[in-house]
């Protein structure tokens, strides 16, 4: 696992380290089942306070790319049911705030794609 944090970045460092092990589980370089540094190893690897990779851990294990296992330690988790069905709930409360809000299907539509674009970094 290679991990590059820019402290001169807009992004703050634990969103750095969030995205960064998101996108490599997500890209399978970091394959599921892939036993994580512990908290502290990594911040140290990375010269970080542990509150911040703590931080990062904590919003990887909330989006369900990573599980803790007590004392066994953290790994990717498998991106199966339980991501599609958080997606899923987030699309259906996003259809309706947006119904509500009187967007049409189309203008709704359009704004996730950008969001996507903006998430993905695709053009």
């Amino acid at each position: 696992m290679t991990l590059k944090i820019h402290i001169d970045d807009s992004v703050p460092p634990f969103e750095q380290v969030r995205a960064q092990i998101s996108e490599q589980a997500r890209a399978g370089v970091l394959p599921v089942g892939y036993r994580l540094p512990t908290v502290r190893g990594l911040a140290e690897s990375l010269g970080l306070a542990a509150n911040t990779v703590a931080k990062a851990y904590r919003a990887l294990e909330t989006d369900g790319v990573i599980e803790t296992r007590g004392r066994n330690g953290t790994f990717v988790a498998a991106a199966g049911p339980a991501a599609a069905r958080e997606a899923a709930t987030a699309a259906q409360t996003y259809a309706e705030r947006t119904r509500r809000l009187g967007l049409t299907e189309a203008e709704a539509l359009a704004a996730v794609r950008d969001a996507l674009r903006a998430a993905y970094g695709a053009d």
